[in-house]
């Protein structure tokens, strides 16, 4: 099915799907927050050092998902607006958001080695769709 998309559709989708991932993590932070008390959600960062450890990582992912997704956007938007049709943007697109969403998952599990391996991928993918990008505007 994704093949018989365009890549202008594909990246626009990916958009969609990273913005999503942001707030993935944050659910487990919520259910977290949940089980301390509601009277620490009268001072939600402090509550930080109460939260489990597994918690803890999920902020960090969501943190680091607000971070990557500022770059991917705009790598996104700019492979849309200069009109890529490279094969590899559809790659890079589809990486992107299957990594970020590994990278939490390992995030949260504590797996260094996996998540700084989905971060590579994620930043690789992007630094693709730049490229990509600038070639396809200077042709």
């Amino acid at each position: 099915m994704l093949s018989q998309l365009p890549v202008s559709v594909i990246l626009l989708y990916s958009i969609a799907a990273a913005a999503l991932l942001i707030y993935l993590p944050f659910l487990l932070v919520a259910y977290a927050r949940v089980r301390i008390g509601y009277e620490a959600l009268a001072t939600p960062r402090a509550m930080f050092d109460k939260l489990p450890p597994y918690a803890q990582r999920a902020t960090w992912a969501h943190q680091n998902s607000l971070e990557a997704f500022m770059l991917f956007a705009t790598a996104a938007l700019m492979a849309y607006v200069t009109g890529v049709n490279y094969t590899t943007a559809t790659v890079a697109a589809i990486a992107f958001v299957v990594a970020r969403l590994l990278y939490s998952i390992f995030y949260i599990l504590n797996i260094p080695l996996l998540r700084s391996l989905m971060f590579a991928i994620a930043s690789l993918s992007s630094a693709t769709l730049i490229i990509s990008s600038i070639i396809q505007a200077q042709s």
